[in-house]
């Protein structure tokens, strides 16, 4: 189903219920702001999610509506993964979908960390 990055948020969308704890997850990171996790479907060698905890549709709705506080714990929080997991050095990509032409696909704002392998190019 095509992801309308101005729709409402919805709360029972999959990871809201990870957010919840109603869905387990491999969870990487936590704080006050953001939460990481392992993604299911894993495409590449490290595949980290990582999602604000409040309500964004996308990283539009997160953009317009996010205080500051939330957008620098996110920004933060993506960095404090990347270099966990040791990817600053050879380095990595970070992905984040809008909507239905951006291959958005669960409706709460996420961004994806891709790393521990040579990634190519970005769209083919």
């Amino acid at each position: 189903m095509p992801i309308d990055p101005t729709a409402p948020y919805e709360d029972d969308n999959i990871f809201a219920k990870i957010l919840r704890g109603d869905i387990p997850c491999t969870k990487v990171y936590e704080d006050e702001w953001a939460f990481a996790f392992e993604d299911i479907a894993p495409q590449a060698e490290i595949h980290t999610l990582v999602i604000p905890k409040g309500k964004y549709v996308s990283w539009d709705d997160f953009s317009e509506k996010a205080s500051d506080e939330e957008i620098a714990g996110l920004v933060r929080a993506v960095g404090i993964v990347a270099r966990a997991k040791g990817l600053v050095e050879p380095g990595y990509r970070l992905l984040a979908n809008v909507g239905e032409n951006g291959g958005q696909e669960v409706p709460h704002f996420h961004v994806h960390i891709f790393g521990g392998q040579k990634l190519g190019r970005m769209i083919a």
